[in-house]
């Protein structure tokens, strides 16, 4: 079905559907399948957003006393992991009422602050009510149903998602607000921060360690000793901030290599090149405040790394660069957040490793260490 395009960074992208989408569609097929009789090919939902969906239904199965039949995710051009993937539904017909449960490759919680309890199939809370009310249009009044969600390759294909690190074992989650996946949506990315945060936070933990990516996380590990309450914000950092303050941490340490850090020294708090990128007329800054020349501050402007002008100006023997930066990198998260929590800051290198570290990041690896 062709849910229309956006246009994002000028370039057209389509638009897909959720797994929570999917399954609605194969719980409708199949409630139509075992009480009608009926073998639909393809089945009409209203999402959330208000969009009627028609969706193509597959791999119909009748066996002993109830049915089966799949829907296929189309993300569109989004880049998820889900794409392609099959929701499967069975369906068995009980005294009453709609109950849901999740199948192979459906992931259990295992944590407390995710949208379902522990114990219970990762079905998100929107997702269950979209099922539910698709259902009930096409259940015979006095009848009722269990309804069984599986994902095939969905365990496999969890692994590469958010779901292990959030508590979510064996399998992939069935999402969806809107019941519409957006192409390149940033959103999604910040869901899945939030949740991760509210995991921590339900198992009573008070601070915290924010990252860019997979190198942050790498060094804090071999460089800090420093394992637990990581989060990978991405380009997020002002996003990231103000959502663990608002979670309710109360201290949090921002760990970053200088092409990021050099950003939110200048109040950039979306560090993606194609949002704002001044990194070198940042360091062009700081060297002309530390006394380098017109001639060394032009070149710097030329150049394409912030290590390499780190490295320019450490030849010429102008130091002290990577300290100041990561201070005000601190006091600017600090001010982002106000008084609702403290903010430490830590400056790396993946050549170099540890550049400077602030005073509050000090305090809070210290506290960090103490906590194992």
């Amino acid at each position: 079905m062709n849910l229309g395009t956006r246009v994002v960074n000028g370039k057209i992208m389509r638009r897909g559907y959720t797994t929570g989408s999917c399954a609605a569609a194969a719980a409708k097929a199949a409630a139509l399948m075992l009480f009608m009789g009926k073998m639909p090919e393809s089945v009409e939902i209203e999402v959330p957003e208000g969009t009627v969906l028609r969706l193509a239904v597959l791999d119909r199965q009748v066996s002993g006393e109830g049915v089966s039949c799949a829907v296929r995710k189309d993300a569109g051009d989004d880049p998820d992991v889900t794409d392609g993937l099959c929701v499967r539904v069975e369906a068995f017909e009980t005294a009453g009422g709609i109950s849901i449960e999740g199948g192979s490759g459906v992931g259990i919680a295992t944590k407390p602050g995710l949208a379902v309890e522990v114990g219970q199939a990762a079905i998100n809370p929107g997702p269950r009510e979209l099922i539910k009310r698709e259902v009930e249009k096409v259940l015979p009044p006095g009848k009722g149903v269990r309804l069984v969600v599986s994902i095939p390759g969905g365990e496999r294909v969890a692994a590469r998602t958010f779901n292990p690190r959030l508590g979510i074992v064996g399998g992939l989650s069935i999402l969806g607000t809107t019941g519409i996946v957006e192409p390149m949506s940033s959103e999604a990315w910040q869901e899945s921060v939030r949740l991760e945060m509210k995991v921590l936070a339900a198992e009573g933990k008070k601070n915290i360690i924010l990252v860019f990516g997979n190198y942050g996380e790498n060094f804090i590990q071999r460089e800090l000793g420093l394992k637990k309450n990581v989060i990978k914000m991405s380009n997020f950092v002002g996003f990231a901030l103000w959502e663990a303050a608002g979670i309710g941490f109360e201290k949090a340490l921002l760990v970053g290599e200088l092409g990021k850090l050099v950003k939110v020294a200048a109040g950039i708090f979306n560090t993606h090149s194609k949002v704002a990128d001044a990194r070198m007329e940042t360091m062009a800054a700081y060297a002309g405040a530390f006394g380098a020349d017109q001639e060394t501050i032009r070149t710097i402007l030329k150049m394409n790394t912030t290590g390499g002008a780190l490295e320019l100006l450490e030849e010429k023997g102008i130091t002290g660069l990577a300290a100041e930066i990561v201070k005000q990198a601190g006091e600017r998260a600090r001010c982002h957040v106000g008084d609702k929590m403290q903010v430490g800051t830590v400056l790396f290198s993946n050549t170099k490793g540890l550049l400077a570290v602030d005073e509050w990041g000090s305090r809070i690896i210290k506290e960090l260490g103490d906590e194992g």
